[in-house]
């Protein structure tokens, strides 16, 4: 008797999905009256992401969006463009694949030990653009995005400090949730355990849970890769059959296209800047922001 009163009190999932679409009206409501870049910004999926990441909560989802418009009101993400943090990128350090995952999700390629600047605001920023274009080329019904990190040639002179690595959590986990869906760590050296036992506390439960560690010689961690990808799409990086090659002229020509994308989704009258040696000639730069300063 007791089963049968618990599962005739499990809500259905019509009634479920009910419940948290009011959520997202209630949250809306909290927001108070938006316009301009926070309207566009703010649509009923992104306060679910919202309300998700703070299961459910309205009053830690509300202050949660809040700071985010607050960041993005300073850190203006949307309107970095790529001839400003194309130097970050000419080592392929971060780049976004020429392949999805077996979902359909964007696809970002991290590889450490390409690590080409001692500058922790401009590694910062360039993935900040990096995961802003992801979003961007996402397929219609997808959020989410998958990481490859390449451990090869790892070694701690090309790794980011932990500082830098702890903004960078801090800005994914509190101004981009529920954007990650997986992130697998691809083969790291032993001398990376020091550097990950450092950095695992800034992340919260359900990050942590996103961050896959890959062996090839570990037959349950290839097989769990095989679940995420086509092994034909996959480069031998990651142990599949495809060739990684990074371009740094033409995934330039390919960012500069798509900041005129960006430009147009969040109303911009920009025009499309010429491509020369992998930098784009822009009439205007806009001067670096500086980050936000991380709460303790």
């Amino acid at each position: 008797m007791y089963l049968l009163r618990r599962q005739a009190q499990k809500p259905s999932p019509e009634d479920d999905s009910a419940q948290k679409d009011a959520k997202v009206k209630e949250l809306r409501a909290a927001l108070g009256p938006l316009s301009g870049r926070n309207l566009k910004y703010c649509t009923d999926a992104c306060l679910r992401r919202y309300l998700e990441a703070r299961s459910w909560n309205l009053d830690k989802a509300k202050k949660m969006v809040e700071e985010t418009l607050r960041w993005r009101a300073t850190y203006k993400p949307e309107e970095t463009r790529w001839h400003e943090i194309a130097h970050e990128g000419e080592t392929g350090k971060v780049s976004r694949a020429n392949f999805h995952d077996r979902l359909g999700r964007t696809v970002l390629i991290m590889r450490p030990a390409m690590q080409n600047t001692n500058s922790p605001e401009g590694n910062i920023r360039h993935l900040v653009y990096l995961i802003e274009n992801g979003i961007l080329n996402l397929p219609e019904g997808q959020e989410q995005m998958s990481w490859l990190v390449d451990f090869s040639g790892f070694s701690l002179n090309t790794n980011v400090s932990v500082k830098t690595a702890r903004d960078i959590i801090y800005i994914l986990q509190n101004h981009y949730p529920e954007r990650l869906a997986v992130a697998f760590l691809y083969n790291p050296p032993r001398i990376f355990q020091a550097f990950w036992k450092a950095v695992k506390y800034f992340l919260d439960p359900k990050t942590f849970q996103k961050v896959k560690f890959v062996y090839p010689k570990g037959k349950e961690s290839v097989e769990l890769m095989k679940t995420f990808f086509d092994v034909e799409n996959l480069p031998s990086e990651f142990g599949g059959q495809a060739t990684l090659k990074y371009d740094h002229e033409e995934f330039s020509r390919m960012m500069a296209e798509d900041d005129v994308k960006t430009a147009k989704f969040w109303g911009f009258d920009e025009k499309p800047c010429r491509i020369k040696n992998g930098l784009s000639g822009a009439e205007v730069v806009p001067e670096p922001l500086p980050i936000a300063p991380i709460a303790s």
